[in-house]
Formats: C-alpha cells, sequence, structure tokens
C-alpha cells in the first residue's frame, strides 16, 4: 500500500509504502470491540464502594423483645431493611481488569490502523519537529492541513516542542510509538504517522 508523505508546512516530501500486514487488513469490529472494553476496563479505578450491615454506624441493642410484639423478629437496626441500615451485597474497591493476550492485542492494533487507512484517515508525515514551542505555529498550521481531531503518532520518542506546542491544544493529542492503542486511535477523527512512526510501528507489530 502507497501513501504519499507530506510536511508540517503542506508540501510534499515523497511517498511511503505501508506494510499491508499492518495496514491493508480488512477491519473486524469484533476485535476493535473487544480492545475498546478490555482498555476502558483496565482504566476504571474500581474505588465504588457502599456500607454493608457489618459498616454501618449504628446501636448493636436489639430494637424490641423477640417474642410477643406479633410481629417479625429482629434483632438489628443496621438490617438493609431498615432506614438507615447497611446495602445487602452493594459494591465494593476491585479491580475490574481482565486478560486479552499479547498476540490480540498486537492483531487489535493492526486492525485499528488498518481501520483509518482504509477509511482514508491516515496521514503520514516526514517529521512532527518544531524549531520553536510555539502553540500559534501548530494551531496555524492544523488549520491549513485540515486537522480537527487527531492523534499524532512519532517515533521512539516525541520532539520536545512539538509536544509543547500541542499541549494546550484541544485537537492535538501526541504519543510516542510505545503508547499507540486502539481506544487513542478510534476515538480521533484523522490519524497522523510520522515516517520514524511507521517503522518503529512495523517493527514493534511484525
Amino acid at each position: 500500500m502507497k501513501l504519499d508523505v507530506i510536511k508540517l508546512d503542506g508540501g510534499t516530501a515523497g511517498s511511503i509504502e505501508l506494510d499491508d500486514a499492518l495496514f491493508g487488513l480488512e477491519p473486524r469490529a469484533d476485535i476493535l470491540h473487544r480492545l475498546v472494553r478490555w482498555q476502558r476496563a483496565k482504566a476504571q479505578a474500581g474505588t465504588h464502594s457502599v456500607l454493608g450491615k457489618s459498616d454501618v454506624s449504628y446501636s448493636t441493642k436489639k430494637i424490641y423483645r423477640q417474642k410477643g410484639t406479633g410481629g417479625a423478629r429482629h434483632g438489628s437496626k443496621k438490617a438493609p431493611i431498615f432506614r438507615h441500615g447497611g446495602v445487602y451485597k452493594g459494591p465494593t474497591p476491585r479491580s475490574h481488569a481482565h486478560d486479552l493476550t499479547k498476540k490480540f492485542r498486537a492483531l487489535g492494533l493492526r486492525h485499528a490502523l488498518s481501520a483509518k487507512a482504509k477509511s482514508g484517515s491516515l496521514v503520514v508525515i516526514e517529521a512532527a519537529d518544531m524549531a520553536e514551542a510555539k502553540t500559534a505555529l501548530l494551531a496555524k498550521a492544523a488549520k491549513e492541513l485540515g486537522w480537527k481531531k487527531v492523534l499524532v503518532i512519532d517515533g521512539a520518542s516525541v520532539n520536545e516542542n512539538f509536544a509543547l506546542a500541542a499541549r494546550n491544544l484541544d485537537g492535538i493529542d501526541v504519543l510516542p510509538t510505545m503508547g499507540a492503542n486502539v481506544y487513542d486511535i478510534l476515538k480521533r477523527d484523522t490519524l497522523v504517522i510520522t515516517k520514524a512512526g511507521v517503522e518503529a510501528l512495523e517493527a514493534r507489530l511484525k
């Protein structure tokens, strides 16, 4: 698969041959769905908590005599059926994370890259470098290129000036290759990868 390479200022910089094993697959929604669910579940804090019968602060005195009332034989005001009582089987702090194999996670990333390539939302730029960290300059370049909600994936490391310039822009997110993930790729309208990023992704996912 061949794609044109552009510069940050909009100029052309030749073309690049993309590996079909990464960018030429037929995207499968079921694989992408499983990866997104895995990522979101792993990101959940899991700090939800309620007070059970043994946790609520209340008197432990028996509320009334066992026999002779004609009613149920209650022994504690902490019971879930009473107001201010404990919650029965309520949520407690836990991890929502579940396992997915490394091979499947790599497959999901390949399908996410292929989905962007197939929809025409993949852009390859020569480099994401800036001489100075000026947000206004990057905002102007992004506007001229038609970028609104984009994810920029660079090589092993991100150019510091570019990262600083993009930090204050709501529509631009920057990640190194090792940070590339299915959820962030699918969440943005456009995926921008540098030539170094393409090489690093091909080395990572082969």
